[in-house]
């Protein structure tokens, strides 16, 4: 009999152990793969950790532990679904971020490999159905069948549903053919025409030659907007594959992912795709074959990471100062932190970081040395950096009468642009219609009921929505505090801004790009291929739009509202709002024609907007810098969040405070700063009460046995959530 140490399917900080289950089977179990189990009266899916041979009879090994030991209900894989490196992987990641291991097994796998029950409902492999030739021996088949018989034979291998014939059946019961199975790939991409190198600039060689000569394990390419970086990837990436290795290429955006995609497919032919937008099917194809070792390299967004490649020679982080790359759910990793640790099983594995604009943490590595320093500092044809207006929405003089939310500059650069046939990108970094809804008599705001924050309406389905939670409800009619039926809805996002360049350019062809549209599985491709194509005029979207694109048509870009994103409270609010104008500035004239940014905006002296306006990073890092170490922030420190929730508001404080005292007693003697209990910005979600602590400090080391033992104690007790989150991208 078999000893099974099994993790269930559950990501609870309690139930983050083995459970000892017993097999006494005649199948073959091995660590790694998925059992059903009986848990609490209920099946679940586990993954087996560990496997014990025993003498002892279930009611001895009862007797023994002192427990209860039940057998598992059955056997769902036959391998390991996570190969060795990645299981190595996952212990890491649980262990740095205080995860749950559960959790991090199912974040690495698609759907239909889930330790999961649900798993076993998803998609599994799918079969073409062939038919070829079996028997050479003709002699009994009539002139019709033989004519089948002998096409077949000529095209060696036919599609079964291809061949219009009554006779398959006759040749298949007299064995003369016989059925072949083939598995079917899920995934259509339209084809690619190959395209030849393209020659490189001097710094495009100089960087391809230092990633891939040199022994330095972390690179930093740091390359004005247009510069082409995607070029040193792409020479890189061929280097590594023609030596035997093999490729990860992460983007941030989903979006980025089909053009990145089409070009990399342009230079290579085995090329696997990994991103959310994939079904389940589609992405248990692309992870099969990834698994099975017929792909060179790899495409996808952050949890791409997990692609289960081996012998990987390089990976790629595209637009690495994105905070798309840390997961905001359990297991809060950051992908940059997890290819650091996959350098471990891969014997000289590079990671690039690409960026104009890289953040504050990995500029100043490069700066110390601690990563190889690259520069592009010149764009890729010699085009010139878009001319930039910082428009002062607050002067009169620059306000349009037939608009609220457009200047007249704007207004006026974008008749020209359309007027010579040339295309416009419009940055909102703010989706919906109207941001918030108030009753106008008594001035009550229509607030989400599980996290308290404000409802955005959104005009298309007139539908008020939670952009934090995902709450979708219905429009009132009256007002729950003094049922007066007058509402007053206030500022504006992508789909204000869109119904606004519709009445004052009716001729113009207009598309929207931002997570509602999103949503939509394919709309981002769609929505990017159309304007590639140049089938539109004007795109507007949310940051989604600001980020990597390459639009040969595009001259203007327009800012609606750069200062937006600095009145939140956050230590990286001016270093967020840097990144976006500077990105979507470096959207406009990335060809021959000569590009122009508009930035509006109620701050025009703030520097952040200045700084972008010049595309000046190095001003900006040092003025930022500056208030960063007097607050003592990243990179001058490493940050943890620990969050407290519970449905008991009382609780949460009492629980909170005295965590609290407890952590400053274990750090007494570490260079560790504990800060709070206070509400976090989001006081309540999923109507659970929060409270926050925030530890600062210069060694991880000082903190990790402290906050293991803590996640150990609150194992003990479930009436209070704890969440650590390693590494967060915001204090508040």
């Amino acid at each position: 009999m078999l000893l099974l140490g099994v993790i269930i399917e559950y990501a609870a900080n309690s139930l983050d152990r083995p459970f000892s289950y017993a097999y006494n089977g005649d199948l073959d179990v091995k660590i790694g793969v998925r059992v059903v189990v009986p848990f609490n009266n209920r099946k679940v899916v586990g993954y087996v950790t560990s496997i014990e041979k025993t003498d002892d009879t279930l009611e001895e090994l009862e007797e023994n532990t002192g427990f209860k030991i039940k057998e598992i209900i059955s056997i769902i894989d036959k391998e390991p679904i996570l190969n060795e490196e990645l299981m190595m992987l996952s212990n890491d990641i649980a262990s740095y971020y205080f995860s749950p291991l559960i959790s991090v097994y199912q974040t690495m796998l698609p759907p239909s490999l889930k330790p999961k029950l649900s798993s076993l409902n998803k998609p599994k492999i799918a079969y073409d159905t062939y038919v070829e030739v079996c028997d050479e021996n003709t002699n009994d088949l009539t002139p019709k069948q033989l004519e089948l018989y002998l096409k077949i034979k000529d095209e060696g291998l036919v599609l079964k549903s291809d061949i219009k014939s009554s006779l398959v059946p006759t040749l298949l019961k007299k064995k003369k053919i016989r059925l072949v199975l083939k598995e079917k790939m899920r995934l259509v991409l339209e084809d690619v025409e190959q395209i030849q190198d393209k020659d490189l600039t001097l710094e495009q060689r100089k960087a391809v030659e230092e990633i891939t000569t040199q022994n330095d394990k972390v690179y930093l390419l740091e390359g004005v907007t247009g510069s082409g970086k995607t070029e040193v990837y792409i020479q890189s990436s061929k280097k590594m594959i023609e030596e035997g290795k093999t490729v990860l290429m992460l983007v941030p955006e989903i979006s980025l992912t089909v053009q990145m995609v089409k070009r990399f497919r342009a230079c290579f032919s085995n090329v696997a795709i990994l991103h959310g937008e994939l079904t389940p099917a589609e992405r248990y194809d692309e992870y099969r074959r990834i698994s099975r070792g017929e792909v060179d390299l790899v495409i996808g967004a952050r949890s791409a990471i997990f692609a289960p490649l081996t012998n990987i020679g390089l990976i790629i982080i595209d637009e690495e100062h994105s905070e798309t790359y840390k997961q905001d759910v359990s297991p809060f990793y950051h992908a940059l932190e997890v290819a650091k640790m996959r350098q471990k099983y891969n014997e000289n594995c590079k990671i690039v970081l690409g960026s104009a604009t890289p953040s504050l943490e990995t500029k100043t590595r490069a700066l110390k040395g601690v990563y190889k320093q690259l520069y592009l500092t010149k764009r890729f044809n010699d085009s010139s950096l878009p001319e930039t207006e910082i428009v002062d929405m607050l002067d009169w003089k620059n306000l349009d009468n037939e608009s609220s939310m457009f200047s007249l500059s704007l207004r006026h650069e974008i008749k020209e642009r359309l007027d010579k046939k040339e295309q416009v990108l419009l940055l909102v970094n703010r989706r919906g219609f109207s941001p918030f809804i108030s009753c106008r008599k008594c001035g009550k705001v229509l607030k989400c009921p599980t996290c308290g924050l404000p409802l955005s309406y959104h005009k298309k389905d007139n539908l008020l929505k939670c952009h934090h939670c995902g709450l979708v409800d219905k429009m009132p009619f009256s007002c729950s505090k003094c049922q007066s039926t007058m509402f007053t809805k206030t500022g504006f996002g992508t789909e204000k801004v869109e119904e606004e360049i519709k009445r004052l350019f009716p001729n113009s062809r207009v598309l929207r790009l931002d997570s509602d549209v999103a949503s939509i599985r394919s709309a981002v491709g769609k929505v990017i291929t159309t304007f590639e194509n140049e089938e539109a005029d004007i795109l507007i979207g949310t940051q989604m739009i600001a980020k990597g694109h390459d639009f040969k048509n595009v001259t203007l870009v327009g800012i609606v509202l750069a200062d937006l994103g600095l009145n939140i409270p956050s230590y990286k609010a001016s270093e967020r709002t840097f990144n976006l104008i500077t990105q979507a500035i470096g959207r406009a004239g990335r060809h021959e024609k000569r590009g122009k940014a508009i930035i509006q905006t109620y701050m025009p002296k703030h520097y952040v907007i200045y700084d972008s306006s010049i595309q000046d990073y190095n001003r900006f890092f040092n003025e930022e810098m500056v208030y960063r170490k007097e607050a003592q922030n990243p990179p001058y420190t490493y940050l943890t969040m620990i969050t407290f929730a519970s449905n008991n508001e009382k609780e949460v404080i009492d629980k909170s405070y005295y965590f609290k005292d407890l952590l400053i007693a274990k750090f007494a003697s570490k260079k560790v700063e504990v800060i709070g209990p206070s509400e976090p910005f989001l006081v309540r979600v999923n109507d659970k009460y929060r409270r926050k602590i925030l530890l600062k400090y210069k060694n991880y080391n000082d903190i990790s046995p402290v906050l293991k033992e803590i996640k150990e104690n609150v194992n003990k007790s479930s009436s209070i959530d704890v969440i650590i989150n390693v590494d967060p991208m915001d204090d508040y």
